[in-house]
């Protein structure tokens, strides 16, 4: 079993409703470089989200989000924002692209999907936090029926001076309707177990009773051998629940964890049902048909040994859908979708498109037109319930290469009010992006190398030059922002990866290193450093990278055009 502790404060990030736009910024600012302007604008979006939930219900029901629209090229952080936005909100949050949806009559998916999906993740964040409500007391309960069953099985033994006994005929069995009764069985009163074993509180062990006349004195031995019969031990209630507590301390050492039992499980498996209709998938689920059809054809049970942890992690599950209240959750779930739900509609650029009269920009228009009302508010139709969407937030975004957001069509252009145009990045960008955040790709490339055992380090110069040759080949060919490191990073690292686990094993037998692939470009020879932790000393492996090290492995197909729009 796990046991949680409390953690610490610095562990608990503080609610999104507790956040002023600057902390938000700041919290951004750990995982985004620069973009300032489109910070600020989620930022006041997301801080006014909780003011209006302070304000009287008259008034809230008046104020409408103030929609945004963010403008930049690919690769300046329009996604990543979105990313860490889903992170760091504690509110239902969807992104989806909107090249994804058709035109109604179009194969493919509808718009009003985005917003049963956006439902489903309530429902799965209601969900969660009820569960986490309900835990201990779910775990209490598939412990005590999990003891249950091994006491069940005879896992406390047989014994102690406490108990009663009755004879028994040999040859006979306890009478069916009092083992019943005593073992907790149908009509019996007593408690089950409720998955397939039953708790024992009788026993069938051999005894010697003496053979008496019909006046009860005893006959005197003779030459013939006295044969044991049948008697019925009887265990009482302290002598069970000390055996129970002693399972119960075994089970939370987790010194039965690999003990097989016996549990009766649920059969989830459903004939497979096709239906021909001219309805969407999402549609028809909205009817809860999957719902229907398990109720309908129901569930069969059949007893699975198992592992005692995989039983209690099953019981636990058991004990949670038991004890949650799925009306509430979404109830709740629904209200905060309505109120506080946000949908990311990136590559909005992809249907923007007026009317041609040909091709697929009448299918662009059509999916702008579906989207309007969505955006405006109107009331969707969901296996849980209606939806409204008045009060939800929705950020799109868009490269807009090829079209303008003046290509929307106006009712959809008037629905974002906030514009936000974020900036190509500089040199002294791609320096940051390549240190700077928490998870920056200098980071990740030593995390991985220090498995293999060897410590990967950069100078200031190399990290300078790898930042210069992003910029220069965005510059001279297809735009595609901070991706563009990516590409250089692997290409400066490709042979150090490749030759990292036979370096450190050359190293440690004292053999040569590995000749590099391409003789011209050897790897850096390695370092061997000297280190104490915790007054332990030992030697740690080092390979630098320098300038001269990425010059050789980039600079060529950086100087070649045609080679840095196939390997670039």
């Amino acid at each position: 079993m796990a046991i949680y502790l409390p953690g610490t404060a610095e562990d608990q990030a503080l609610a999104l409703d507790e956040m002023t736009p600057r902390e938000i910024v700041a919290e951004l600012d750990k995982y985004v470089v620069g973009q300032a302007a489109a910070k600020r604008a989620v930022a006041i979006a997301l801080r006014n989200r909780s003011r209006r939930q302070k304000l009287p219900a008259d008034m809230a029901e008046e104020i409408m989000p103030k929609n945004i629209l963010m403008i930049g090229s690919t690769g300046v952080g329009k996604t990543e924002i979105a990313r860490r936005l889903a992170k760091l909100t504690n509110s239902p949050f969807l992104k989806v692209e909107a090249s994804k949806f058709t035109e109604v009559g179009y194969v493919g998916r509808d718009v009003e999907s985005m917003v049963r999906d956006l439902v489903e993740i309530g429902i799965d964040m209601v969900r969660e936090e009820k569960l986490e409500e309900i835990e201990d007391r779910a775990e209490l309960a598939a412990e005590e029926r999990l003891v249950e069953m091994l006491a069940g099985q005879g896992g406390g033994g047989s014994g102690g001076s406490e108990a009663s006994s009755s004879p028994i005929p040999k040859g006979e069995g306890p009478p069916p309707q009092r083992a019943s009764a005593l073992a907790g069985g149908p009509g019996s009163g007593a408690p089950s177990s409720g998955v397939g074993l039953v708790e024992p509180v009788l026993e069938v062990v051999a005894v010697n009773t003496p053979k008496t006349d019909g006046y009860g004195a005893p006959i005197v031995a003779s030459n013939v051998e006295e044969k044991p019969s049948l008697a019925i031990v009887v265990k009482n209630d302290a002598e069970k629940g000390r055996e129970k507590d002693r399972l119960r301390q075994q089970l939370r050492e987790g010194k039965l964890d690999e003990r097989m039992v016996e549990l009766e499980t649920r059969d989830r498996a459903m004939p497979q049902i096709e239906f021909i209709s001219n309805q969407s998938p999402e549609e028809m689920d909205a009817g809860g048909m999957k719902e229907m059809l398990s109720g309908l054809f129901g569930q069969r049970m059949r007893k699975r040994p198992m592992k005692v942890a995989d039983a209690f992690d099953y019981l636990v599950q058991e004990e949670e859908g038991r004890l949650l209240d799925m009306d509430q959750v979404t109830r709740i779930a629904i209200e905060r979708v309505e109120d506080s739900g946000m949908v990311f509609l990136d590559e909005i650029d992809k249907i923007a498109g007026r009317e041609g009269g040909h091709g697929p920009d009448i299918s662009r228009e059509g999916v702008q037109r579906d989207i309007l009302p969505i955006i405006e508010g109107t009331t969707v139709n969901t296996k849980y319930g209606t939806v409204t969407t008045d009060h939800i937030l929705f950020i799109a975004a868009g490269a807009f290469h090829v079209s303008k957001p003046s290509d929307l069509i106006p009712e959809l252009q008037g629905r974002f009010p906030i514009r936000v145009e974020l900036l190509p990045l500089t040199v002294a960008d791609f320096l940051r992006i390549l240190t700077e955040p928490r998870a920056s790709l200098v980071k990740q490339a030593t995390a991985l190398l220090e498995t293999e055992g060897l410590t990967l380090e950069f100078a200031p110069e190399a990290l300078e030059e790898m930042a210069n040759f992003a910029f220069r080949v965005n510059e001279t060919t297809e735009n595609i922002g901070a991706r563009r490191l990516h590409t250089i990073m692997e290409k400066v690292l490709d042979e150090i990866s490749f030759q990292a686990p036979d370096l450190i094993k050359a190293a440690q037998n004292g053999e040569a290193a590995p000749v590099a692939y391409d003789a011209s470009k050897p790897v850096p020879a390695l370092i061997e450093r000297a280190t104490e932790k915790d007054g332990v000393k030992g030697t740690e492996r080092v390979l630098r990278v320098e300038r001269e090290y990425v010059q050789a492995q980039v600079a060529d197909i950086v100087k070649n055009q045609d080679l840095s729009r196939y390997i670039l």
